[in-house]
């Protein structure tokens, strides 16, 4: 009776995953239609997890469904390897974030009179500056960035500029939307900083800042440190 139950529950735990993975998979071949560089960032990663989903799945449910041990013992053994990498992955994911949030000033650097913060990516490790340095990671974290619209919304969020200098903007919106503070540039609104002079400080992100929606700061340092 037990070990019915058990390959029962493992059937019908399957069969739900299986759709699961068809609907992920079915995810996946839609974003490998579009053309966006955010698409085609998260269309491999997309089929290979629905991929393995429905491999995994459909070898627990011919296994429980016929009670074919060999499959049965496949279908643990992955299972324990999944687990197993889950646990190093998660290990690892916190030995980063302690890195990068206790042990590193990656929570922002205040500025006198406003709200926000300013982020530098020299705060954070060599490790992670060389990533968000790569032309072609940031390339398709830009494009994702930009399709946000997180910045055309903050005029609609802080119509006065004074709702705006004193709201609390997230890392991305003060590290994408905005120029660094020691740029000396004024803000006009909350999406329009006045460019007619030169600024105060030597960072390149200064010049690379523009009003226009689509640019902005998402070629800045200060981006890459927000995000």
């Amino acid at each position: 009776m037990g070990t019915r139950f058990s390959t029962f529950v493992i059937q019908w735990v399957n069969f739900i995953t299986l759709l699961i993975s068809l609907g992920v998979l079915g995810f996946g071949t839609f974003l490998a239609t579009r053309h966006g560089d955010c698409e085609k960032f998260f269309t491999t990663p997309v089929l290979v997890i629905g991929a393995f989903i429905f491999v995994i799945s459909l070898i627990g449910f011919i296994g429980a469904l016929k009670d074919i041990a060999l499959l049965l013992w496949i279908y643990l053994l992955i299972m324990f390897l999944l687990l197993a990498a889950l646990a190093g992955f998660t290990i690892f994911a916190f030995k980063i974030w302690y890195s990068f949030v206790i042990t590193s000033n990656g929570a922002g650097h205040s500025v006198s009179g406003q709200g926000f913060k300013d982020y530098k990516l020299e705060d954070y490790s060599g490790w992670l500056q060389e990533r968000l340095n790569n032309r072609k990671n940031w390339k398709h974290l830009k494009s994702c960035l930009v399709k946000t619209k997180n910045c055309n919304n903050l005029i609609k969020e802080y119509p006065t500029l004074k709702e705006y200098e004193h709201a609390e903007l997230t890392p991305v919106e003060s590290g994408c939307c905005r120029p660094p503070s020691e740029c000396g540039y004024h803000a006009k609104n909350a999406s329009y900083y006045d460019l007619s002079f030169q600024p105060l400080s030597s960072n390149k992100d200064c010049r690379l800042y523009k009003n226009i929606p689509t640019v902005k700061c998402f070629n800045c340092d200060s981006c890459k440190a927000g995000v």
